[in-house]
């Protein structure tokens, strides 16, 4: 990039007691990042912006567009003063005088035109006023309610209109989101929204709230605006002067394009932090997934080269925090931390003009004849070679619940490695479809997912691709006759190794629908197992699968897909398989009776039973020792200590996850009792149970106790009750309980047969 007239290079400096008209020098700083901007656009080499500690308030975005691209060697940073923390905000500050109102509610008359979507006071955010109260300790939204759209219920509020309804999705796979716009009756809402889920199957009848009604505001920490009288309630303000409250939704933008992009501009260290919550923007959906997406975050890139984001704090963001958008080539979000954002850590997501043939919802194919079958995408406006590296990502999704650590859309190439994610209501790394591959996931530590939705995995993928169809038998057909439409879009092949998963409520890695061309090793998944449902070339090799197995679901004819080298601790897992694909051999299972049950099926010829005498499970090193069985079949030992983020001080914050205990076959008739759900069970134990529970002979588990705001009692499960049948499995002893709540807990609920005062029983039981 040339320039004429031009300054040489050197530090520029920014002071929240600055001024614009100043040289920007270290004695005379510059007040605001978009002086700062203005002032490099005319000097060479590399720059720095330093900026002098403080928050820094935006009332609209900064923005670089291709008038701010940096040459090579020419490197634009901006960062922190060494030693100094400097936030960036996109809050409004706003003074406020405290009055009475009623009990413990204060109120505050607001001089001025401000947006009230959050509010925080004292550095807390609060929850706007809401039914039901806010619960840390509730599974989902922190509080819900199946009586949220009962007719008393609206009979009691006067005025909903600006309220909104949060609901998780009939099936949970994601959520809805509604604003309300005023009353069709007396007894019914009038509702707009409900788009952000790409398959529309209506909100859930139970997972549900509703804010922002002043007839809720009874709780501590609740608040309330009222637009019409500019005046502000707050329940127990305590004595502060002024209040925050987010204006704008990103705090920095990238504006440029494939032919323009903005090059080597640099963002390093800042607090980011108050941006608008972006629920009811999420309207775009993604390509035959299930997801709706809003292009936006509190950083946005498109059209860029070689632009960073690192050392970043993420500190309760109202939407997404980075998201790449359309063209970006070379892109890096390293050693940041993402904690209580409202929506995704990190997207990347590109042009649906880029792919060929697209289908945007589940039920849309393109016709054989009409399909353009020329392999990959048609144009460059799609997120490639960019990385993810030593993030810190957790408490995600506060707002919308369909959402990931790492999203990747409509991208090629992208590497994530070496992050730390857990603490989501969804997945921890999510790849929405085959379009286009390459992507490497490495390194990572991922745990506590699925925590709010359903049937998903900590890894989760999709593959509805060209050749994909909503209905099997014609997407069978199709694939049989024309082989070479499977990998036009997933064409190259995505690598994920050398990961420690960990989901309690679904699938450790779960390739979903059509996944194709993976190779998945040396992984090691300590509850959820792995799941290939249909899809093309996978193969799975050298991972362990603790207190859990291998799940193969619905797979095509003549797939090409392998498991062998794996460690599995529980029987395979298959629903509908018919053919058994490429390779299912020189696997290691836990007992004789676990292998012969796969032979029946026609795999594993060369595989073993046997224990696979892990050096030391209690305290995470799954590697075998000398003399294992699993090295007979080929298994190759890898690093159990390089998951997750490297730099120290991301490590000195990063949670722990939980370790497993091994739940051998052989141990598990022995054991007595067990906590589930909240709850405590045990074996029955011999005639005297037999007699006091009425039960036909000594097979049970026994609810010893079930407290009150256990899941248990909440689904309404008593003490006492004798636990005979789950999801149509009998139940023997806690083994045989433990057995079953694996093979089924991905999907959030199940039925159980119980024996109540001396007859049967049936509930369905929720599983978070």
């Amino acid at each position: 990039m040339a320039f004429t007239n031009s300054l040489t290079a050197a530090d520029i400096y920014i002071s929240p007691k600055g001024n614009d008209r100043n040289p920007g020098s270290r004695e005379k700083p510059l007040a605001t990042l978009e002086a700062a901007r203005n002032k490099v656009r005319g000097m060479r080499g590399a720059v720095t912006v330093l900026l002098r500690g403080g928050t820094y308030y935006l009332s609209k975005p900064v923005i670089f567009g291709p008038e701010d691209s940096r040459g090579e060697g020419q490197v634009l940073t901006y960062k922190p003063y060494p030693g100094e923390k400097v936030t960036v905000s996109g809050a409004a500050i706003i003074p406020v005088k405290w009055l009475e109102y009623k009990g413990n509610v204060k109120k505050a008359a607001i001089n001025g035109e401000y947006i009230f979507d959050q509010l925080f006071v004292g550095g807390k955010k609060l929850h706007m006023a809401r039914y039901p109260n806010f619960d840390p300790n509730a599974s989902h939204f922190g509080g819900y309610s199946a009586d949220v759209l009962s007719a008393a219920k609206i009979k009691s509020w006067k005025k909903p209109d600006g309220a909104f309804i949060h609901a998780m999705h009939k099936h949970e796979w994601g959520d809805y989101h509604y604003r309300v716009t005023g009353k069709t009756s007396d007894t019914t809402l009038a509702l707009e929204g409900g788009y952000q889920n790409n398959r529309q199957m209506g909100m859930h009848d139970k997972y549900r709230f509703i804010e922002n009604l002043p007839e809720e505001l009874d709780a501590p920490d609740e608040w309330y605006y009222d637009a019409g009288s500019r005046t502000l309630y707050v329940y127990a303000p305590g004595d502060a002067r002024e209040v925050l409250t987010p204006q704008i939704r990103h705090l920095f933008e990238f504006r440029g394009s494939a032919q323009k992009p903005v090059r080597n501009i640099h963002i390093e260290g800042f607090e980011l932090a108050h941006t608008l919550r972006t629920f009811m923007e999420t309207k775009e959906p993604l390509l035959r997934s299930d997801w709706a997406i809003y292009r936006g975050g509190a950083v946005l890139l498109e059209g860029t080269e070689h632009c960073a984001i690192r050392k970043c704090h993420f500190n309760a963001v109202g939407g997404n925090g980075v998201f790449f958008s359309n063209y970006n080539r070379g892109g890096e979000v390293s050693g940041c931390h993402f904690e209580e954002t409202g929506a995704s850590a990190v997207c990347f997501v590109g042009d649906p003009g880029a792919v060929r043939s697209p289908s945007f919802e589940y039920n849309q194919s393109v016709a054989y004849d009409q399909m353009d079958k020329v392999p990959g995408p048609k144009t460059d406006d799609y997120p490639a070679q960019c990385r993810v590296y030593d993030n810190l990502m957790h408490g995600l999704g506060r707002v919308e619940k369909q959402i990931a650590g790492v999203e990747i859309s409509m991208s090629m190439d992208i590497t994530v490695s070496h992050n730390t994610i857990y603490n989501i209501p969804r997945a921890g790394v999510n790849v929405s479809e085959g379009t286009w591959g390459g992507h490497v996931i490495e390194f990572n530590d991922v745990f506590d997912t699925v925590l709010e939705t359903g049937d998903h995995g900590s890894l989760n993928s999709w593959g509805r691709d060209r050749f994909w169809h909503p209905v099997r038998e014609r997407m069978d057909s199709l694939a049989a006759a024309h082989p070479e439409l499977i990998l036009l879009d997933a064409g190259k092949t995505v690598v994920i190794r050398n990961n420690r998963f960990r989901c309690d409520h679904g699938w450790d890695i779960d390739l979903d629908d059509g996944s194709s061309n993976y190779h998945i090793y040396n992984n090691l998944c300590l509850n959820g197992g792995l799941k290939l449902r249909e899809g093309f070339q996978r193969i799975v090799e050298n991972n362990i699968m603790v207190n859990n197995s291998f799940h193969p679901h619905v797979w095509f004819a003549k797939s090409g897909d392998v498991f062998r080298k794996n460690i599995v601790t529980k029987p395979y897992a298959p629903i509908r398989v018919n053919e058994w694909g490429r390779e299912v051999d020189y696997n290691l299972f836990p007992d004789q009776q676990s292998l012969e049950k796969a032979r029946q099926n026609g795999t594993d010829a060369h595989s073993l039973a046997g224990d696979p005498m892990f050096e030391n499970a209690a305290k995470g090193d799954y590697r075998v020792k000398p003399g294992s069985p699993a090295l007979e079949m080929g298994f190759v030992n890898f690093p159990m200590d390089q998951f997750g983020v490297v730099s120290p001080e991301l490590k000195s914050k990063a949670a722990p996850i939980p370790l497993p205990v091994i739940k051998k076959a052989a141990d598990g008739k022995a054991v007595a009792e067990m906590a589930w759900l909240g709850g405590k069970l045990r074996n029955v134990n011999g005639l005297g149970d037999r007699s006091a529970y009425g039960l036909p002979d000594e097979k049970g588990v026994v609810v010893e106790a079930a407290p009150e705001n256990s899941i248990l009692a909440h689904a309404g499960m008593k003490p006492g009750d004798v636990i005979r049948v789950l999801n149509q499995r009998e139940i023997g002893n806690i083994a045989e309980l433990t057995d079953v709540f694996q093979e089924i807990n991905w999907m959030g609920h199940g039925e159980v047969e119980f024996m109540r005062n001396q007859s049967m029983q049936k509930l369905n039981v929720s599983f978070k």
